[in-house]
């Protein structure tokens, strides 16, 4: 009964067309049929005269509506004397608005369960172990050690403490697979915790966790419109004007204006304003069900259209952890006194390679210097003042710009180099290499399968390093040793799109922002990537953008093949009813099981059991996974 209220007050009008047909229905039954049709006809009219105004207010909006259909329908009915037709248009009105906002509630089912699983509670443990006190997720510091409870969400992003931990990951990632973590690995706020209680120490707040971030990108994509449905408004004008013209037709051949309600009646056209909506809000939410943010339903129809795509190299190409081969020391400096001085520079900067070099200083058991100053140039490198000596380590023209002695290392393929200066001295260099994602080339030849034919690698690092890559994945086009903005312009100047953009770093933000869709690594990219891209992968699967564009393809089709299963349905409707075989209220229940059609059809577009179909089979995902794990 609870339920039944409930609905109730959600969508009032359906439960008062319903009351009210329920009361025409027992005056017939004790023989008052006088009152009906003026209840019938007066409720009818208020509705018509609600959706007129609706109309004109989107008009103003810009958007191009079809009601004009319904209230011309409902006038029509009335006019003629069809009441019980014209209260059925009515709860088809209604109705319709009511199908749509379950419908698309259904389709976003995914998206809403991240909102409704934001963590509340933390267990902070203070000095003694055994003092743990409950305190919400947002007062959480860095820092602070938290004990997770079995089958617990983690509240905020944090290290392992424990020695192992197993955490279900899917709501993160979209990988069912739970995750194994060992001490001193990472920790995403969102996951669940497996069947130990573990303890954590917080490396983040809550609201810069990465559940928050995903959040952010969830309540910007369950806000947005796609282009696909203004495209399917845009059907309003042909299809308005065509229903008038069967109606008039008929009525000017048959004499009998009843002929010209009845055609309206079956033209009503809400599987164009329902359809397209329900199937993108489905195409997202399965989106985010296999761990893709799509920041709004025109980001799909883009991907579906999609003609060139452009990959950023370290992170996105290859895993983005390089490692380092060799260490070239110029005398008088030796190779430990170079790594030193290269981690203590590199901390206090945000390139790929920075984590790798300090990772190999701290494995060495060298002690790194804290700067007195540091300044870093973004893609070229970073100077730090270590005790009064100038440390700088970067490109070579970085280095080349400060000292006169500066030398190129010598790089087989696959390898790039990071060049360190001492003061006004060439201390020499550190030789690393990146290795390439095992699905890197498969993700390209299933691209081009699904019509993206044109690939292309932008990246900062040096030419030799770049093209090495490129030939391991069968990319033709490469431009190398980019800046930021050379990036934008490359972009910018591609005519074959739309264009699509896969990149991680912060570098990578601008260019993300400027293709027609950004695809950011989000599972270990930068904020300002994730930000400023219109879709965020959250696993660390580049094979993941195949199943993006493949998600946008059948989104599209889907919604139009809904549009026109409508549009066919209702002509087909219309030019019977216009011989005069199909009664006004028989019309108007044949147009219910229309509106329905397409709704499921559109429907389609959740893809549960498309989903189910593909895990079964060997995809690029797992390798992937397999991979990284």
């Amino acid at each position: 009964m609870r339920e039944f209220l409930s609905l109730v007050r959600r969508y009032p009008l359906v439960a008062t067309t319903v009351i009210i047909g329920l009361v025409g229905l027992v005056l017939w039954a004790v023989g008052l049929t006088g009152p009906i049709a003026w209840i019938f006809g007066i409720y009818a009219l208020l509705v018509a005269a609600r959706s007129l105004v609706n109309m004109l207010r989107e008009l103003r909006s810009g958007s191009w509506g079809i009601d004009i259909l319904a209230i011309t329908a409902i006038v029509a009915t009335v006019l003629v004397g069809e009441y019980v037709a014209s209260l059925i248009i009515v709860l088809m009105l209604t109705g319709g608005e009511a199908l749509e906002d379950y419908a698309a509630g259904r389709a976003k089912r995914e998206l809403d369960a991240l909102l409704s699983r934001v963590p509340q509670i933390a267990h902070r443990i203070g000095r003694d172990e055994t003092d743990v006190v409950d305190v919400p997720a947002n007062e959480v510091r860095v820092g602070d050690l938290l004990l997770l409870r079995p089958s617990e969400i983690v509240p905020v992003d944090g290290e392992l403490v424990s020695d192992s931990a197993v955490f279900d990951e899917s709501s993160l990632t979209g990988e069912s697979i739970p995750v194994e973590r060992v001490r001193g690995e990472s920790v995403l706020s969102g996951a669940v915790n497996g069947q130990a209680a573990v303890e954590m120490r917080a490396t983040a707040t809550a609201g810069d966790s990465q559940y928050q971030r995903i959040i952010a990108l969830v309540t910007e994509a369950a806000e947005s419109r796609a282009s696909v449905v203004r495209l399917a408004d845009r059907y309003a004008v042909p299809f308005t004007l065509l229903s008038l013209a069967i109606a008039a037709t008929a009525w000017i051949v048959t004499g009998d204006p009843v002929r010209f309600a009845e055609v309206l009646v079956v033209a009503t056209p809400c599987p164009l304003l329902i359809a397209a909506p329900v199937a993108f809000m489905g195409g997202m939410s399965r989106s985010a069900r296999n761990g893709i943010i799509v920041k709004g339903g025109g980001v799909l129809e883009l991907l579906s259209r999609a003609k060139t795509v452009v990959f950023d190299k370290t992170g996105t190409l290859t895993y983005g952890e390089p490692s380092i081969n060799r260490i070239e020391p110029i005398a008088p400096f030796d190779e430990s006194e170079l790594l030193r001085l290269a981690a203590s520079a590199e901390q206090y900067s945000s390139h790929v390679l920075a984590a790798s070099i300090i990772a190999e200083a701290q494995k060495r058991g060298l002690e790194l210097e804290a700067a007195d100053a540091a300044n870093e140039v973004a893609t070229f490198g970073v100077a730090a003042s270590i005790h009064g000596v100038e440390v700088a380590v970067g490109k070579f023209s970085f280095i080349a710009s400060r000292v006169t002695d500066a030398t190129v290392a010598s790089l087989q393929g696959g390898e790039l180099a990071i060049y360190v200066a001492v003061g006004d001295k060439f201390a020499g260099s550190i030789v690393a290499s990146d290795r390439v994602r095992d699905n890197a080339k498969a993700t390209i030849d299933s691209l081009a399968a699904r019509g993206v034919h044109d690939v292309m690698m932008l990246t900062g690092d040096a030419r030799v390093t770049a093209e090495h890559i490129a030939h391991e994945v069968g990319i033709e086009r490469v431009q190398a040793e980019c800046l930021p903005s050379d990036k934008v312009d490359t972009v910018r100047g591609i005519t074959n799109r739309p264009v699509i953009m896969v990149g991680d770093g912060v570098n990578d933000a601008p260019v993300l922002a400027v293709a027609d869709v950004g695809i950011a690594m989000g599972a270990k990219g930068s904020t300002a990537a994730s930000e400023s891209a219109d879709v965020v992968i959250m696993l660390d699967d580049i094979s993941r953008t195949v199943r993006a564009v493949m998600i946008g393809q059948q989104t599209v089709r889907i919604a139009l093949e809904s549009i026109w299963l409508g549009i066919a349905l209702s002509i087909c409707l219309m030019i019977v009813a216009a011989f005069g075989l199909i009664p006004a209220t028989v019309g108007a229940l044949l147009q219910e099981l229309v509106d329905l059609a397409t709704i499921l059809n559109a429907l389609r577009a959740i893809g549960a059991r498309r989903d189910a179909a593909e895990k079964s089979l060997p995809s690029l995902d797992r390798q992937s996974v397999a991979a990284v794990q």
